[in-house]
């Protein structure tokens, strides 16, 4: 079923029902264009006019209560006095945009009169209705301007798109099979305090468990999943049915197919692995893993649950748009001076939604985990501007870290690299980029998205209530020092309200 945004007007009785019919269908106006708007991607459902207090609460409830509601959207047509709106948002738990437009682009110059001024008075009505929001201190997205505006438009689906994402986030379950990687600490975090801030369920299941569903595979299953990957790669010879190592790629088959049944049946929309803890598998899932994440399904390495979830949540937050979204590591650094890149990478499993060209799939030794050589799709990142995001428990909170980044060629080609990887030049430079993540304790797994942008993490981070540290054009090292201190206080304090 399409997720809805619920299109709230205001008013007042004090107009009379042929004011108020006007505002009805003006309203409807507007609900449509933005409904018609192919830049949001939710359903705009135009409710009734409100105009008083009980009207009011009950709607807002009716939203909370409604799973398929994401958000709401509120805008004062004419003067709605605010006192009525109290009760409502203050039971609010929905994501809330507040739309400060009118029906008119031009005022009618030649012919205004009291009449127009009464009926169009958004100027007037949204600003006493902010004053309460403000007042009641309710989180909000306040967006300005005509609805014909591709800008407006753009802003609205934007905060549409970070709803949606949180509507995920908090009906998320997350399965990992093993426990982190031993000793590494940025990858712990408290499970308990996620689901109470976010929603997400975070669970564990020995690797065994999904073992024993890996083995229960049939053989037409695994040949049909193969013949897929013949159609959909450039497949390496020896992984072609009746070469030498095509054993191996069924073995591949066969761990996605039972991930699938484990992790998409079971309703889990996020998963780790670690290859410290491999069970009985023969290989180290890769091409499983990345196939998983092309449909969706958010994952992070050695345990890695934070990254999981963001990934799970970033893609639903991108769906639809062109680029890609996966899980990434920074690995290593290219430092010649005024032109320094990161190269990012994972052992197998990038993302191939991300990919600039077909994916060939491949077959090499694997350094660590123990076990057989995996299967894994091989390429390179499409260019383009995009973003990193990560987060870290830092005891009292979570905090997300972001980096605006361009996604670019690398600069030779890497024949003994046969891994996914990207290579991106971060902004503002590279000293300014990677200091502020060193000083804000930034993960070294983050989602990269090519799909996405710096709005898009803001308006998700409003709405969960959480910090974001954003390293982008304009940072300094001062500044954001400044910004980290400043948000340590805010935080803190926001715990005791």
């Amino acid at each position: 079923m399409t997720k809805q945004v619920w299109f709230l007007t205001g008013s007042q009785g004090l107009y009379g029902p042929e004011v108020l019919e006007q505002v009805r269908e003006q309203s409807s106006r507007i609900s449509s264009a933005l409904d018609a708007a192919a830049a949001i991607p939710v359903q705009i459902k135009a409710m009734p006019t409100l105009t008083d207090a009980s009207a009011i609460r009950r709607v807002m409830l009716d939203a909370n209560a409604d799973d398929n509601c994401v958000g709401v959207i509120a805008w004062m047509h004419t003067f709605s006095p605010a006192k009525m709106w109290i009760g409502g948002l203050d039971a609010l738990r929905k994501p809330f945009l507040h739309l400060h437009t009118q029906v008119n682009v031009d005022l009618p110059w030649a012919s205004i009169d009291m009449d127009f001024m009464n009926l169009n008075q958004a100027a007037h009505g949204d600003r006493e209705f902010a004053f309460i929001a403000t007042r009641l201190g309710v989180a909000r997205k306040t967006v300005a301007g005509h609805v014909s505006d591709p800008r407006v438009l753009e802003r609205v689906g934007t905060w549409a798109r970070a709803a949606l994402a949180r509507a995920e986030l908090a009906t998320l379950k997350l399965v990992r099979f093993g426990d982190n990687m031993r000793n590494v600490a940025v990858t712990e975090g408290d499970k308990v305090e996620a689901e109470r801030r976010f929603g997400v369920s975070v669970n564990t299941y020995g690797v065994n468990d999904l073992t024993a569903v890996v083995d229960q595979i049939g053989e037409d299953e695994i040949s049909a999943l193969v013949t897929e990957y013949l159609d959909s790669y450039q497949v390496a010879a020896e992984l072609l049915p009746g070469a030498e190592r095509h054993d191996s790629l069924r073995y591949g088959a066969r761990i996605e197919a039972a991930l699938r049944h484990f992790v998409v049946e079971g309703g889990y929309g996020a998963f780790t692995t670690n290859f410290e803890d491999l069970g009985g598998l023969r290989q180290l899932p890769g091409l499983a893993v990345q196939r998983l994440m092309a449909d969706g399904i958010g994952f992070g390495g050695e345990g890695d649950w934070k990254t999981a979830v963001l990934g799970r949540v970033l893609k639903t937050m991108a769906a639809g748009l062109p680029g890609g979204t996966s899980f990434m590591e920074d690995y290593t650094y290219h430092l010649e001076p005024g032109n320094e890149l990161i190269l990012g990478a994972h052992m197998l499993e990038v993302c191939p939604s991300i990919a600039v060209a077909t994916p060939k799939l491949e077959i090499h030794p694997l350094g660590i985990g123990g076990r057989e050589d995996p299967v894994r799709l091989v390429f390179d990142a499409a260019p383009g501007e995009a973003v990193t995001l990560g987060m870290c428990d830092l005891g009292d909170r979570f905090r997300l870290v972001a980096n605006e980044i361009t996604v670019v060629p690398a600069l030779a080609e890497m024949p003994k690299l046969p891994v996914a990887r990207a290579v991106w030049a971060p902004k503002p430079d590279f000293t300014t980029s990677v200091e502020c993540w060193l000083t804000a304790g930034g993960p070294h797994h983050t989602v990269l998205s090519t799909a996405l942008n710096a709005a898009h993490l803001t308006d998700l981070a409003e709405m969960l209530g959480t910090e974001l540290a954003l390293i982008g054009t304009g940072t300094t090292t001062a500044q954001f020092g400044k910004e980290l201190r400043w948000n340590n206080a805010y935080h803190r304090l926001a715990l005791g309200f």
